[in-house]
């Protein structure tokens, strides 16, 4: 038996797109993190990763950590203290 798919008609809220937005500088971080992360498996077939990529995957791990704490420390006026 088939079910039949129903399509998604629903958009984003104004408030679901203003909580991507204000968690973006955290995306953009862990993004950034992945990419070093590809790099260095790439790495691995030229003979490992060089210094300069070992640096840029701890800068991006350390956006990371500014990024999440930089979010846990703004206030929100919507969350109960």
């Amino acid at each position: 038996m088939r079910k039949h798919i129903v399509p998604v008609t629903f958009e984003p809220t104004a408030a679901d797109l203003a909580a991507i937005e204000v968690e973006w500088p955290l995306i953009a971080a862990e993004l950034d993190v992945l990419d070093a992360e590809i790099s260095m498996i790439y790495a691995e077939d030229h003979g490992g990763p060089s210094p300069l990529d070992w640096r840029r995957l701890r800068r991006a791990e350390a956006r990371v950590t500014r990024a999440a704490a930089d979010l846990t420390t703004r206030t929100d006026p919507h969350r109960a203290a």
